[in-house]
């Protein structure tokens, strides 16, 4: 019998992996905010729920969602709107898992958890607490490892694929910062293809970054995504151009997981997206 999977947060990701978790023929409930999202994924025969977070009370509320084996959460930190309740809603998530018959809790984090710092790095960093950014963010990863059944917090580079060219990035912007830096970017295949390897292992539990093998500065990416929609080349400023910036390694979920991926070039895939578009 297939396990049971419950998305926390149906947005651009977490719906991708829906449906293909459904193809695998997984049973999936996800939730939204809205009735109106919860009816259009209903038409999609995409069991969902309403859940807005934070909730005045955790322990009276009832979701088939907290009954899953697996339960992954996909809420955005909302930091960039001035939101700072990430860790609150994540801790009240993990402790309605606790209180239901999950299993295992992964968490699709982010790698600006590493803001602050460069050259190259991993899951054995040491994080730059200095900024808010970053300790939001490990507050509620550090709250996910808390919980008693296996847990999984998956560091995802920035996402790309269907509807999110990077060419489009450019519309309306004048001048780009930092055009030495290095991009960390993961297609939403990639993304919902080793999401899938770790719901389907028992064995898989820890912290990993996932990001493209695509090592290329963000002049060098962002022109040829211009180039691929027949945009302008974007001006950079070299004011307060770092040299180098951070690069993500992902040696960890490359030699953990058996998975290659589908879009580790992110050169090619710029201009193969376009003939799709």
């Amino acid at each position: 019998m297939l396990k049971s999977v419950a998305i926390i947060g149906c947005g651009w990701l977490g719906h991708a992996l829906a449906k293909q978790l459904l193809i695998k023929q997984y049973r999936v409930t996800v939730t939204v905010q809205s009735e109106e999202k919860k009816q259009k994924l209903c038409e999609e025969n995409i069991n969902a729920e309403q859940l807005s977070l934070p909730v005045l009370d955790p322990k009276s509320l009832v979701l088939s969602v907290f009954t899953h084996d697996t339960l992954i959460i996909s809420i955005t930190p909302q930091l960039r709107q001035g939101r700072s309740d990430y860790p609150e809603k994540v801790a009240q998530l993990v402790e309605m898992a606790e209180l239901g018959n999950v299993n295992k809790i992964v968490l699709l984090s982010t790698t600006a958890v590493y803001n602050g710092l460069s050259g190259l790095v991993d899951e054995q960093s040491v994080l730059d607490m200095n900024a808010d950014k970053v300790a939001i963010i490990n507050t509620a990863e550090q709250t996910v490892r808390s919980f008693s059944g296996t847990s999984v917090i998956l560091r995802l580079a920035g996402l790309v694929g269907p509807e999110r060219h990077p060419g489009r990035f450019l519309q309306g912007k004048k001048v780009l910062a930092e055009p030495q830096s290095f991009i960390n970017l993961i297609h939403q295949d990639d993304a919902v293809g080793v999401l899938m390897e770790i719901i389907a292992n028992e064995d898989i539990r820890g912290t990993y970054n996932a990001v493209s093998a695509t090592e290329t500065s963000k002049q060098h990416y962002y022109r040829a995504a211009a180039n691929a929609l027949n945009l302008p080349a974007p001006e950079f400023s070299f004011a307060s151009s770092m040299r180098f910036g951070k690069r993500i390694d992902d040696a960890k979920l490359r030699y953990r997981f058996n998975y290659q991926f589908t879009h580790d070039d992110l050169i090619v895939w710029l201009y193969k997206s376009v003939v799709r578009l």
